[in-house]
């Protein structure tokens, strides 16, 4: 499943990293200029404030570079907050994302969205942690342990008794940036033992991957 480049990147990263974040080194075009659209470069500090979180699950955290092509055909740059037994699996699945060109709309922290979920799935934000219960429930979400991540919300719904979250989201198959079954990017977020909301029978959440450690 891991090449020697996977390790490389991997080593590269831890090396280049402070006590909770994890950054990349930064690249530039023969003119100096950024290679790529920065959609979120913000300190790990930022990236959890604003809300209470337990110490034990604090400790765990780790910011992440993540890099992909938008719609705009661009590459661009953002950051996701996880749980650090899952960050070299967010290293890989990312680099497969930008390698095959599947259109991200942007990774941002949901901090910057004031811990709202709903503000974050309607901009087509891409988050992992979130300190928060389940949609409806007072269950306590994998995202609040940063082992689980929505991608592309607004092209792919949590869809339960017939209603549609974010709110007017359709889930359509034919368009870019939609996650379908026996997808690659499916097949690989399978590989590395995590589940996918499109395969759940009672609802669908195309957009949840998680990730339960053993």
């Amino acid at each position: 499943m891991m090449n020697y480049r996977h390790v490389l990147l991997f080593i590269l990263l831890v090396l280049t990293s402070n006590q909770q974040g994890i950054n990349s080194v930064k690249s530039f075009d023969q003119d100096g200029d950024p290679a790529f659209v920065i959609d979120s470069n913000i300190a790990f500090e930022e990236a959890v404030a604003g809300i209470s979180i337990p110490q034990n699950i604090l400790e765990n955290l780790r910011l992440v570079d993540v890099y992909y092509y938008g719609f705009d055909d661009k590459l661009h740059k953002g950051q996701l907050v996880v749980h650090k037994e899952i960050v070299l699996d967010m290293i890989e699945i990312f680099e497969i994302i930008r390698e095959s060109r599947f259109p991200i709309g942007k990774v941002i922290p949901i901090s910057k969205y004031g811990w709202s979920d709903e503000n974050s799935m309607k901009d087509n934000n891409t988050s992992a942690f979130n300190y928060r219960f389940i949609s409806g429930s007072r269950v306590i979400s994998n995202h609040a342990a940063g082992l689980a991540i929505d991608i592309n919300p607004a092209l792919n719904p949590y869809i339960k008794n017939g209603s549609s979250f974010p709110e007017n989201s359709i889930y359509d198959t034919s368009k870019a940036g939609t996650i379908i079954s026996g997808s690659q990017l499916v097949k690989e977020f399978k590989q590395r033992g995590w589940d996918w909301g499109g395969h759940w029978k009672s609802l669908k959440d195309y957009q949840h991957f998680e990730k339960k450690l053993k």
